[in-house]
């Protein structure tokens, strides 16, 4: 396993009280925030620095996650029919070069899901869904599109925690803000949100103000080797495990399993 900076090579131990199979969903309103490779690399630290089985499920046509795990797609329109449940899971995941992470990419199929997902009325389609894949992983990560529609509807009620990636500035806060709304419009108890400062960036005085008003946010470094998650195809922890974005992602990922344990 790749010795990732600050953590001394150590796993990070699971916390006794910490569900079995969670659903963690990564999610913005706002495109352009970083989403996918948060999610993907969540993943690779799910499976690297806990031990757990992790799921990558892409929900966004574009079909990020898959690309930074070198995925190519396959000539084919299934993803809409997992999520209508005509179709296993199973007949899409695919795993990757990473030990401990697979993928269930996305294609096309899902630019029209809302509208089927709002006909056939299964308004928890996807927290069945999950409930069902939490007997084979330990973690599920969900790289949401920028919508507010029945497909959004549909994740906020099958997450166990919700990530928010930020960049600094004033449309992130207002993006926050209607994620907040859209959460507690979908929801009766809603689940755990982690706010989570991306592309930090701290020779901009906007972005240490940001960081400055608040302290207590996780925050993910804007850094080539970032950017070069998607040239190379594969997690910062890979590539250069012992980087501060590593480092970073390593800490995030603590501060998530201290979330679902209740105790972050």
């Amino acid at each position: 396993m790749p010795r990732i900076a600050g953590t001394s090579g150590a796993r990070i131990s699971k916390p006794s009280a910490a569900p079995a199979g969670a659903t963690i969903a990564i999610y913005s309103v706002k495109g352009g925030v970083g989403k996918t490779t948060l999610a993907a690399n969540l993943a690779w630290f799910a499976a690297s620095l806990s031990g757990h089985r992790a799921l990558l499920w892409d929900l966004d046509a574009a079909g990020g996650s898959g690309f930074l795990y070198g995925l190519e797609p396959k000539d084919s329109r299934l993803a809409e029919d997992v999520l209508l449940g005509e179709r296993p899971p199973s007949r899409l995941i695919r795993k990757t070069s990473c030990s401990g992470v697979d993928v269930l990419p996305a294609d096309e199929s899902i630019r029209a899901l809302d509208a089927r997902l709002v006909r056939i009325g299964k308004r928890k389609r996807l927290a069945r869904m999950t409930a069902q894949l939490a007997a084979d992983y330990d973690r599920i990560l969900l790289d949401c599109p920028p919508v507010m529609n029945e497909l959004s509807a549909q994740v906020v009620r099958a997450a166990d925690l919700v990530i928010v990636p930020l960049p600094p500035s004033p449309l992130s806060s207002r993006a926050f803000d209607l994620v907040l709304r859209e959460i507690a419009g979908n929801t009766k108890r809603h689940p755990p949100i982690l706010p989570v400062i991306s592309m930090l960036d701290m020779r901009r005085a906007l972005h240490r103000q940001v960081q400055e008003e608040h302290p207590n946010w996780p925050a993910i470094p804007y850094a080539s080797v970032v950017e070069q998650c998607a040239v190379r195809q594969q997690p910062v922890g890979a590539i250069a495990p012992r980087s501060p974005a590593a480092r970073q992602f390593a800490m995030l990922w603590h501060a998530i399993e201290m979330k679902l344990a209740g105790r972050g």
